[in-house]
C-alpha cells in the first residue's frame, strides 16, 4: 500500500483536562487499531479552549494537564502512532499562554509544538500570547504543516506553507460560522495540498471534521457525532495528477513571475490604456 493513513478526530472538549486525556487516549487507541500512522485532534482538545470552556486561567490546573500530557505521549510511544494535540501552553506568569498544537512522535517525544500566530481580538487581548513560527514535519517521508483556526482568514500563511513543501496542513479549530468550510476548501484547491480539519463535536451543526483533497473536494467526512475517521494520503493517486504534477509547479513557477517578464512586449498599444 502507498501513502499513509491518517486519523481525524472529533471530540467533545470539556472543561476537565482529566476527562480530555481519556477521551484523546481512547481515541488514539482507536486510530491505532486502523493502522493510521497520525492522528490530528481539535484546538484545545486536551486544556479546553478559552471562551468556550475555560472563562479564566485560574480555572486551569495545570499539573493535571501535563499529567495527562505526559500519558499521551507515553501512549504514543507504545502505539507507534504521531499524535498532533491541541491545548493551551502555559508560560511563566504572568504572561498568557500560548494557543497551540503538541507535535508528538512515534517515539513518544515532544518534537515540536505550533503556538497560534494570529490570535482573535478577544484572544490576544484576554488569554493568549502569540507565536511567530510556522511548524512544518515529516512521517514517512510526507510532509505536514499546522495552522489554528482563524488563522483561516490569513492566506499568507497558507502560501507560505505552499512555499515549505507541505503536503497536509493539518487545520485544527473550534469554529464559529460555517463559511470556515469554505475557506478551508479553497485554501487546499489554491495551493494544492490536504486539508485535515479536526473540530470539535460541539461544532458539528457547522461542519463536520474532515480531510480536503488538493482538488477542494472531501476524501473522508466524518458522520454526525462520530469521533474519529481515518483515510490515506496518497501522493499518487491518479485523481491528484493535475493538482499535484501539473498546477502545483506551474504556479510555482508563475509567483516567480520570470515566465512573464520575458515575454514583456514594447507597444504603444500595451502602454496607453486608452486608446481603443
Amino acid at each position: 500500500m502507498t501513502g499513509i493513513r491518517v486519523a481525524i478526530a472529533q471530540p467533545a472538549i470539556s472543561a476537565d483536562a482529566r476527562v480530555n486525556g481519556k477521551t484523546v487516549r481512547s481515541l488514539m487507541r482507536k486510530a491505532a487499531a486502523g493502522r493510521a500512522r497520525l492522528v490530528q485532534f481539535p484546538e484545545g482538545a486536551l486544556s479546553g479552549y478559552a471562551k468556550e470552556q475555560i472563562a479564566d486561567w485560574s480555572q486551569v490546573d495545570w499539573e493535571v494537564v501535563r499529567g495527562e500530557l505526559e500519558r499521551i505521549m507515553a501512549l504514543a510511544a507504545e502505539l507507534r502512532l504521531w499524535v498532533v494535540l491541541g491545548s493551551a501552553h502555559p508560560l511563566t506568569p504572568p504572561h498568557r499562554p500560548h494557543n497551540s498544537l503538541y507535535v508528538i512522535s512515534d517515539a513518544g517525544e515532544l518534537v515540536d509544538r505550533y503556538d497560534k500566530r494570529f490570535c482573535s481580538n478577544t484572544e490576544i487581548n484576554h488569554f493568549y500570547s502569540p507565536g511567530f513560527d510556522p511548524v512544518v514535519f515529516d512521517v514517512d517521508g510526507y510532509r505536514f504543516g499546522c495552522a489554528i483556526c482563524v488563522e483561516v482568514n490569513f492566506p499568507q500563511l497558507f502560501s507560505q506553507y505552499e512555499r515549505l513543501g507541505v503536503e497536509c496542513l493539518l487545520l485544527s479549530a473550534y469554529p464559529v460560522d460555517s463559511i470556515f468550510e469554505l475557506k478551508a476548501r479553497a485554501y487546499a484547491a489554491i495551493n494544492c495540498y490536504w486539508v485535515s480539519m479536526s473540530l470539535p463535536a460541539q461544532t458539528v451543526d457547522l461542519m463536520p471534521s474532515g480531510l480536503i483533497t488538493p482538488t477542494g473536494t472531501y476524501a473522508a467526512q466524518l458522520s454526525g457525532n462520530s469521533g474519529l475517521a481515518i483515510t490515506t494520503l496518497d501522493r499518487d493517486d491518479p485523481a491528484l495528477t493535475v493538482p499535484f504534477q501539473h498546477a502545483r509547479p506551474w504556479r510555482a513557477t508563475a509567483m516567480k513571475g520570470d515566465i512573464y517578464r520575458t515575454r514583456a512586449v514594447d507597444d504603444l498599444r500595451s502602454r496607453d490604456k486608452t486608446v481603443l
